[in-house]
């Protein structure tokens, strides 16, 4: 395995992590770094790094952060982002990809970007959930603006320093980890 793939892999599934807490901003800073020639994408992905790409996703990236900020507005966006988490983490896997068989791509993109994505936005939708539950919606900007930040900082660091970006998501997925063993009801 060359460098180029191994660095492509930790790409993908840095966005695909950062995926599960903002999906479109993964998505526009991965069209931004193609469209400044900072990545190149997969031959049947190219069009990400359109102009047009750019400024769709741009504005979808605008919306969605500011969306978060309304209470109760952020919880139904919850339950459709997570499954399209589920589906752009895998997009950004299998744009990203470098010199792999198609069939190793698309199993690495499923369950790595899919996988990844879907359970960081399953634990940020619970955590939104009971921040409305707990506190009315008053606490909701709160975790709106942790996500966003680190959907920013992990999405930086997966385009410019894919390794790193790799243990901060390992880092975030032991954190979601301890977080749900310390929640979930003990077995009597």
């Amino acid at each position: 395995m060359t460098t180029e793939t191994i660095l492509s892999i930790f790409l993908g599934i840095g966005l695909a992590a950062s995926v599960g807490f903002r999906v479109f901003l993964p998505l526009f800073a991965l069209s931004l770094a193609s469209y400044f020639n900072l990545w190149e994408l997969n031959d049947s992905w190219q069009w990400i790094g359109s102009l047009a790409a750019v400024i769709a996703l741009g504005v979808a990236t605008l919306v969605e952060i500011f969306a978060y900020f309304i209470p109760w507005v952020d919880n139904i966006l919850d339950s459709a982002a997570v499954p399209l988490a589920a589906i752009a983490g895998t997009a950004v896997m299998v744009s990203t990809v470098a010199n792999l068989d198609p069939v190793i791509t698309w199993s690495l993109a499923i369950i790595a970007g899919g996988g990844t994505a879907t359970a960081i936005k399953g634990a940020s939708a619970t955590t939104r959930l009971a921040s409305t539950t707990t506190t009315g919606g008053l606490a909701n900007p709160i975790v709106s603006t942790v996500e966003t930040s680190t959907a920013m900082i992990v999405t930086t660091a997966s385009i410019f320093f894919p390794i790193i970006a790799g243990v901060l998501v390992v880092i975030i997925l032991a954190i979601i980890f301890w977080i749900y063993r310390k929640i979930r009801p003990r077995k009597a």
